[in-house]
């Protein structure tokens, strides 16, 4: 009785019981989120060698990944913006047909324009981390199926088989391509086997998306009645109806999207994000293993096994961030475990071993993700439900934007002998971007957020914006209890005073 009691709790702790107890929409979406990654993962250890293979100076493999992460940030603007209204599963369709297209188109070609073409309208990810529309759509997606009290514990998860998967892309190219060589391939010709897993595994997904139902859906506001009540049918058939007064057109306007309140949070929370995502940009996973294969001269068998083990040090990480969310909370969470990793990042170009350079690359992946599952939750609690596709879509767009010169900026040190600046710097943003996360959002109570004890935060909490100049701003807890019955009235339905 007592195993059994220990093995519930502790269940109830990683989010075991959560996971197991979601609906089948989530299953799928983390089974999607697993095999993208797998290819992203698997793309990403040879594609900055793989350009170098084919003769192009490092200036150029950094602008190529600055223009790729470029068109990603229009792309996924576009189809965020209109996926509630053209429909979740057919943009994520999209882009498993576009990750499927960028996979042939690179295994097939050799010319730098054309591959940079693939890359920017296609999904090929230079980072190992998500590109594309995907994360905002499904981050928003999984936010609509679950509540708020399971909510960290689907994200956390969400990024464990996220890393998970990269892991096993890494580890399987850097073993497939080096298997290739030694039987007498050309470096070229192997890397272009790993671009048609790619094409294989975005058809999948594709596939796999199909299988997802219609509680995927943005909720369908229903119509209002003058008189502010839903509308409904008379009981008795000569009862006098009042004429149903259909939704106002929703705006194509980004901004118009976001309530005033969710705005002034959105800026805040961009302006740390730029930062830290423009670090990201400057050590993506292809550049770290393009500097070691130039540093130590390493085959790609044991790049793709350093960066597999980096990872899943990184999922047992995330299994955990959670069960830490829930005793300290969402912002502590995110910065004590993500200021550590941007220290041990600075110091990644000072050891002359490679055993010592694994050894801390190692220990920063174990830390350096375990604030993406508590960031997502904290992103859903902070703003309306009807907000955060635009939302998660607009702070992706911002972090990806920042992110795409920081390549160009790593290549042009590189070209200049001085790689190892870029991890310095990089360290230096990261652990900047901590700072002010601390000093901006901490004293925030959220609903869903959990302090020493367990007791949740902000029970009766109403973000202090939201009375200003926002008039019948729903309290997060009406928020949640909402979800919780599946009640996904319009907003102004929801908002009007019965008599």
């Amino acid at each position: 009785m007592a195993h059994q009691s220990i093995w519930r709790r502790a269940k109830d702790e990683l989010g075991l019981t959560t996971l197991l107890n979601s609906p089948r929409d989530v299953h799928l979406l983390l089974l999607t989120r697993c095999i993208r990654m797998f290819a992203y993962g698997s793309s990403t250890l040879i594609l900055a060698i793989y350009f170098a293979a084919l003769g192009h100076s490092d200036t150029k493999i950094g602008l190529f990944m600055t223009l790729t992460l470029v068109g990603d940030v229009a792309i996924s603007l576009l189809l965020t913006l209109v996926a509630d209204r053209l429909g979740r599963r057919k943009i994520l369709v999209a882009g498993g047909l576009l990750m499927a297209l960028s996979g042939v188109v690179f295994a097939s070609f050799e010319s730098y324009w054309i591959l940079l073409a693939a890359a920017v309208v296609g999904v090929i990810s230079p980072s190992g981390n998500e590109i594309g529309p995907f994360r905002a759509v499904e981050e928003s997606t999984l936010a609509h199926l679950t509540d708020a009290k399971t909510r960290s514990d689907v994200f956390a998860f969400y990024v464990v088989v996220g890393t998970l998967g990269a892991a096993a892309g890494s580890l399987t190219c850097g073993w497939l391509t080096q298997s290739l060589i030694s039987a007498g391939w050309t470096e070229v010709s192997s890397y272009r086997v790993v671009f048609w897993v790619y094409a294989i595994a975005g058809l999948t997904k594709a596939g796999i998306t199909l299988l997802l139902s219609e509680a995927c859906e943005a909720p369908k506001p229903t119509a209002v009645s003058a008189d502010g009540g839903d509308e409904q049918q008379a009981f008795l058939p000569t009862q006098p109806t009042t004429p149903a007064t259909p939704p106002p057109k929703k705006s194509t306007s980004l901004l118009a999207q976001i309530s005033p309140s969710s705005r002034l949070i959105l800026l805040k929370l961009c302006g740390l994000f730029f930062f830290d995502s423009l670090a990201s940009g400057m050590v993506p996973n292809s550049l770290v293993a393009f500097y070691m294969e130039r540093k130590f001269a390493l085959p790609q068998g044991k790049l793709g096994t350093i960066i597999a083990i980096a990872g899943i040090m990184s999922s047992i990480g995330n299994i955990f961030a959670s069960a830490i969310a829930k005793r300290i909370g969402l912002v502590k969470t995110m910065v004590f475990t993500h200021l550590p990793s941007a220290i041990l990042l600075a110091l990644v170009p000072l050891p002359p071993s490679v055993i010592i350079t694994v050894i801390i690359l190692v220990a920063r992946a174990s830390l350096s993700s375990m604030d993406q599952a508590p960031r997502s939750a904290f992103l859903s609690a902070v703003v309306l439900p009807n907000e955060r596709t635009a939302v998660m879509g607009i702070v992706n767009t911002i972090k990806t934007m920042s992110q795409s010169s920081g390549p160009l900026l790593t290549g042009s040190l590189a070209q200049s002998g001085n790689f190892w600046i870029a991890f310095v710097v990089a360290g230096t943003l990261k652990a900047g971007y901590d700072v002010g996360m601390l000093t901006m959002f901490v004293s925030m109570r959220l609903e869903g957020d959990k302090s020493k004890g367990g007791e949740v935060e902000g029970e009766r909490h109403e973000l202090r914006e939201a009375s200003q100049g926002h008039e019948g701003r729903l309290s997060f807890d009406d928020l949640s209890s909402d979800e919780d019955a599946g009640d996904h009235r319009n907003l102004a339905a929801s908002n009007k005073t019965r008599p």
